[in-house]
């Protein structure tokens, strides 16, 4: 039983020396940031989508925020311009797709403000489980309204889905979070790539080498009794600025000229997420929780909370045991008394209980 809930900052072991930013670059405005509409290509899996692509474009359907605005073009209007080799590749995305919902519509940009804004916004002109894709985002969007810019070679989407229980809202993210590592492990599986370890770190974001390498974000709206989720995944796979990427590692690694494809792990993605999601609904998230584990980097892990208390901080060293049923951790301290612990605000401060090195990272 718990008998204590903390506001806190959690104060955690640092892994390497971190770099004071996350996959991409923070920025207040960027002179990418044009007047011009944003160019946004419907595809679709089968012609049911491709359908519903061409209402949208008829329609004039799509738009951005704040009166933003796009121009609807179809997939078989993309050999008609130029771009680079390493746009996404649209149809290598949709043959290596295996599911019946998500990812099935596409919205592809080589250049959007935010892959987030475009599923959110449009939330209700689109089929549930539409994924947005971007080449480069110049206003993607993180916790607490936080801007950031993504260069190329990092992978960029977001994607939609709804949900009925109010409870489970706030787990999807850590299936979210699940279903990226998951499919990195598909992919190399399937191309015979040495094993690339990435893991969780709790709330939403991804490490690999003790270095920030992605993050998650969930929101959420509600409607007609329903949650619409929006879902965004930032990852570096090509860009190694401003920490490391997946290419970087797989080369250390590999004595082959090997690289990971953004389309590859977009639709392994994918056809990850549908299966555990639906494990998620049916049966929830505690039949994901053992697998969860052996991902995220906490278990057992001593850290230091620190909870104000009138205008004094008080220092408690507690272990990490796992998740609450609501998705917050669950600590024990050396007093034997469980406790489950909140995240206060935007910001987590990490220190090891045997060092007095402490290290700020910006989410």
């Amino acid at each position: 039983m718990l008998v204590q809930s903390s506001r806190f900052r959690l104060l955690f072991p640092p892994i390497q020396k971190r770099i004071p930013s996350s996959l991409s670059f923070s920025v207040a405005s960027s002179a990418m940031d044009s007047a011009s509409p944003s160019m946004l290509f419907l595809c679709g899996k089968s012609s049911t989508e491709s359908e519903i692509a061409k209402s949208l474009k008829i329609n004039d359907t799509l738009n951005l925020p704040n009166g933003g605005k796009v121009s609807a073009l179809l997939q078989s209007e993309i050999n008609t311009f130029r771009f680079g080799e390493d746009a996404f590749n649209v149809d290598l995305f949709l043959n290596s797709l295996t599911t019946k919902r998500f990812g099935r519509f596409l919205i592809w940009s080589p250049l959007l403000p935010s892959t987030h804004d475009i599923v959110s916004h449009n939330f209700c002109e689109l089929p549930v489980g539409t994924v947005c894709v971007a080449d480069t985002q110049f206003k993607g969007r993180g916790r607490s309204k936080n801007a950031w810019e993504s260069p190329r070679g990092c992978l960029m989407f977001s994607f939609t889905l709804q949900m009925e229980d109010g409870k489970t809202v706030p787990l999807v993210q850590y299936v979210v979070s699940l279903a990226v590592t998951e499919a990195i492990k598909d992919v190399c599986d399937r191309n015979g790539f040495p094993f690339i370890d990435v893991r969780i770190k709790w709330p939403n974001d991804l490490y690999l080498n003790g270095l920030k390498v992605g993050g998650i974000l969930c929101t959420s709206t509600y409607k007609s009794k329903k949650f619409n989720v929006s879902s965004g995944i930032g990852f570096n796979v090509g860009n190694e600025k401003p920490t490391t990427c997946l290419n970087t590692v797989l080369k250390e690694l590999s004595t082959t000229p090997n690289e990971f494809r953004r389309e590859d792990i977009t639709a392994a993605f994918f056809n990850k997420f549908e299966m555990l999601y639906d494990i998620f609904i049916n049966q929830g998230f505690q039949t994901l929780e053992e697998l969860y584990y052996r991902t995220w980097l906490h278990s057992g892990q001593r850290v230091i909370v620190q909870e104000k208390n009138e205008d004094r901080v008080v220092e408690n060293v507690v272990t990490i045991q796992g998740l609450t049923s609501s998705g917050y951790l669950l600590a024990i301290g050396d007093d034997n008394q469980m406790c489950e612990l909140h995240p206060d605000g935007n910001r987590y401060l990490f220190l090891s209980i045997s060092t007095i090195v402490l290290a700020k990272v910006a989410l």
